[in-house]
């Protein structure tokens, strides 16, 4: 439905222990490593000094990061080898810069190649990464450990703020401790950016004085333990723009009598904004009965869920198992499903459905599942 060319647009960090919040803007809508980032208030450029809340920006979007951007010299144009969303993320580490000021002037004499990369390499080669923490779908987050002593996290802002207990200020050296009131100031940017500016929200957030060593990193189970009393750092704002051939399609499938129900692992709020602006829902629309999260579907009663699966049109924040489920219902409610997908986590579901149909650039198992693939 969307393009999945991110794009950060905005990054919000707490300035004052009253909850108060400072924004940034951040310029450019592809993986062009080039662009301001300025601060809202006074439209005045930021760079990450040295030990700054900024710089823990940087840190956390650059190292806790498996992405890259190359520059494609036949077509004149920066790409990401990963995943989009952590793409975005390095795109946003090169605009900000470094904290070199030296290093920072001889960004412009480089070659598009090394200056796809230059600020991400500089953070990198001043810090050993040493284990990461792979996403699990019950925490909602990942991270990596760093020096031996330091761990930096992303993921779903929710999952991380309830994990977080201390929070660096925009200007303070000490992270503080975290209050009601600081987090239901970053609640409500988090609910600005996704349902007001249809954003996909990271958070991101540390742990300092760690001890890897009494970490048992082959269980899973553990992880969010280990990523618990976190200092959180900033709130990252990203664009996805819808397709723009999705709004028409939509309303050809109403006009056709199919039915459109979207299933995606983003923020609720963000994905019933998106939802509005390509036809799924009107712009007006109450939602009532007609988006759920993973989790509240999970809470309702076969018969609830039975009901639920005729009016629903949006699932967000699910996991792969929602997406089996679904369209077994849909099936035994008397439906004829088609199912798309592109992800390995699709295959299940792809084969259940009465017509599976893989996208051309999605995985090979997703193809195989597939009765269909779309070129």
């Amino acid at each position: 439905l969307t393009t999945n060319q991110m794009s950060v647009s905005r990054v919000a960090i707490v300035s004052s222990s009253s909850g108060q919040i400072e924004e940034l803007e951040v310029d450019g809508t592809s993986y062009e490593p080039i662009g301001d980032v300025k601060l809202m208030s006074n439209k005045q450029n930021v760079k990450p000094v040295n030990g700054s809340t900024l710089h823990d920006v940087a840190l956390v979007g650059s190292l806790c990061n498996d992405a890259r951007i190359v520059y494609d010299e036949s077509g004149n144009s920066y790409n990401c080898i990963g995943e989009p969303t952590e793409a975005a993320l390095q795109v946003l580490v090169e605009k900000l810069g470094t904290t070199d000021d030296h290093y920072n002037h001889q960004l412009t004499s480089l070659s598009k190649s090394a200056r796809s990369t230059a600020c991400n390499d500089f953070f990198s080669q001043n810090a050993q990464r040493n284990a990461t923490l792979e996403f699990t779908r019950d925490r909602k987050s990942m991270s990596v450990i760093v020096n031996n002593n330091t761990m930096l996290v992303k993921g779903a802002p929710e999952s991380i703020l309830d994990r977080c207990s201390f929070v660096r200020l925009s200007e303070g050296a000490a992270p503080v401790p975290m209050t009601a009131a600081i987090r239901e100031q970053l609640n409500i940017k988090i609910l600005e950016y996704g349902q007001g500016m249809s954003l996909r929200c990271i958070g991101l957030a540390k742990v300092e004085n760690i001890n890897p060593s009494q970490f048992n990193l082959r269980d899973q189970t553990k992880f969010a333990e280990y990523e618990s009393n976190m200092t959180f750092v900033g709130l990252v704002g990203m664009m996805d723009p819808p397709r723009p051939e999705v709004a028409d399609s939509i309303a050809k499938c109403k006009t056709a009598g199919i039915r459109v129900i979207v299933i995606t692992g983003d923020n609720k709020n963000t994905a019933e904004s998106i939802c509005r602006q390509i036809g799924v829902f009107d712009a007006d629309e109450d939602l009532t009965g007609k988006s759920y999260t993973g989790r509240e579907f999970d809470d309702l009663t076969p018969q609830q869920k039975m009901e639920a699966i005729k009016r629903a049109s949006l699932f967000a924040r699910t996991e792969p198992a929602h997406k089996q489920e679904l369209v077994d219902l849909l099936k035994a409610s008397g439906e004829t499903v088609a199912m798309t997908g592109d992800g390995v986590n699709d295959a299940p579901a792809l084969k259940k459905a009465d017509i599976g149909i893989a996208m051309g650039s999605g995985t090979d198992v997703a193809k195989l599942a597939a009765d269909m693939v779309l070129a």
